[in-house]
């Protein structure tokens, strides 16, 4: 009698405790759809300014749920284009003094971490690699659920400093007398990646 007790207790004791235990969801990868996904660039110089598009070559968003914790896309570094399709600036910088595309025909970023904001807004931080350094950073982002399944992540303001990526180019940090010649450190990308199951 007291082992069946015992055993009794034991098993309430097991069905309790698995009460508790949060059900594992398992992550979902979505694709990101190249053909709806653009990527937009924009650099300053103390007479002006450019700014065009870049195209994406993979991607994919990792969910928990609704919850984005997870993801990365690819950048085809060849693929930079001038609004002014100007030739001449397109050359330069898929050149060495850039983004040396011969040797390094692809960036990526990579998401390491997702803090929830307020609404549908996030904070991401992730390791970016441009010319094959890797620096993190961090930045918002808004993830909208559409009424086909698909779902939309946006970031209008991503600013990297060029320089961290061994793009020293007129950088008045490396060269302080360049004058009116002289190209801005930070550079801003702006991303809407639309992906699905």
């Amino acid at each position: 009698m007291k082992l069946k007790l015992s055993a009794l207790a034991l098993l309430l004791i097991v069905i309790t405790s698995s009460a508790f235990i949060a059900p594992l969801v398992k992550p979902v990868i979505y694709k990101v759809d190249l053909e709806k996904s653009t990527l937009t660039w924009a650099a300053k110089k103390v007479t002006g300014g450019h700014n065009g598009t870049v195209n994406l070559q993979s991607g994919s968003l990792q969910f928990e749920g609704k919850k984005l914790n997870g993801g990365n896309f690819v950048i085809n570094m060849a693929t930079i284009k001038d609004a002014d399709k100007s030739a001449k600036l397109e050359g330069h910088l898929k050149a060495d003094d850039f983004f040396g595309v011969d040797k390094f025909a692809t960036s990526t970023f990579v998401i390491k971490k997702v803090t929830s904001g307020t609404g549908n807004q996030v904070n991401i931080t992730g390791d970016l690699t441009i010319k094959g350094i890797t620096n993190p950073i961090t930045f918002p982002a808004a993830v909208v659920w559409n009424a086909d399944g698909s779902v939309t992540a946006t970031a209008d303001k991503i600013v990297v400093d060029r320089t961290k990526f061994g793009i020293k180019f007129r950088s008045k940090g490396m060269f302080p007398d360049i004058g009116d010649k002289m190209i801005y450190d930070d550079f801003e990308l702006s991303i809407k990646l639309i992906a699905k199951k």
